[in-house]
């Protein structure tokens, strides 16, 4: 039914947050599954008109009690907190929770490069997530965003000194995407879900080189930025090590220019555009 929510996991997280962002600003009714309702980030999505409820990604019997009477669900995993094995419990528990409440659309957020075996292991374990819902009942799209522009912001401090620590060489470009366009997409999918049910769509906003990043962002700031390559074997992190190894090598492979053709109604922000939101005021 057309005031059926849209149920949006891990809504206070970054992805989270994006999608009922976009969801709102179409003025679909949204119901959002976080941790702690009385936290701060859930209590202004309450004062937002959310319908806020309590759970938990691998719990799936709160997750079968969020998924009740939805349009369609966000779903997302992570392997951040603890380990990627776990991550693909979440994901059999959202698909378990979504079979038995019949879900009429679930739209999983993956990552770019999840189907290519890149040994990368936070990109095998959503993989592992993909196939079982592809396997299983449950309408689904699946989206696959690329690196986000705001991995930047973890050496906000370095850039503010002018210095851009990235492990990819000057001149190789790197996929990205800006949350506001991967929330916007998302709710676009959610809205017609006709359009997209079995696709599984990567998403990149802009392609830019370290060289390039390292000048929009000296650009903003008024000063120089210089991009510095770190080395592989800095890396200590596995995972990352491995995701960085990746990079250097095939790389994501979404065709931008033809992503943005078909779908002219997302904004698609370059990196010089969201650098100039995020570090206007470090002047």
């Amino acid at each position: 039914m057309a005031d059926d929510p849209m149920l949006v996991l891990a809504a206070t997280g970054g992805q989270g947050r994006a999608v009922t962002d976009a969801l709102l600003g179409r003025r679909a009714p949204v119901r959002a599954l976080v941790r702690d309702p009385d936290g701060a980030s859930a209590r202004a999505l309450a004062k937002r008109g959310v319908d806020v409820v309590a759970g938990s990604l691998s719990d799936r019997e709160s997750l079968a009690a969020a998924m009740s009477g939805v349009a369609g669900v966000f779903a997302f995993t992570t392997p951040f907190e603890a380990g990627v094995d776990a991550e693909v419990e979440q994901g059999r528990a959202i698909l378990s929770a979504a079979t038995q409440q019949r879900v009429p659309h679930l739209v999983f957020s993956s990552v770019a490069g999840a189907d290519q075996d890149t040994g990368v292991p936070h990109f095998e374990s959503k993989g592992r997530i993909e196939t079982e819902l592809a396997s299983g009942d449950v309408p689904y799209t699946i989206l696959g965003p690329t690196y986000f522009v705001d991995n930047v912001l973890g050496g906000a401090e370095r850039v503010r000194g002018g210095v851009l620590d990235l492990p990819l060489p000057p001149d190789r470009p790197l996929q990205q995407l800006a949350r506001p366009d991967l929330g916007a997409f998302a709710a676009e999918v959610l809205s017609n879900p006709a359009s997209y049910v079995g696709q599984r769509i990567e998403l990149a906003g802009d392609a830019p080189t370290p060289q390039q990043m390292a000048a929009s962002l000296g650009a903003v700031l008024g000063r120089e930025v210089r991009h510095e390559q770190a080395p592989l074997a800095a890396i200590d992190n596995p995972d990352m090590h491995a995701m960085w190894v990746f990079l250097n090598g095939p790389g994501y492979q979404v065709d931008i220019p033809a992503l943005h053709d078909a779908h002219p109604e997302i904004h698609w922000t370059s990196f010089a555009d969201w650098a100039q939101g995020a570090f206007a005021g470090a002047r």
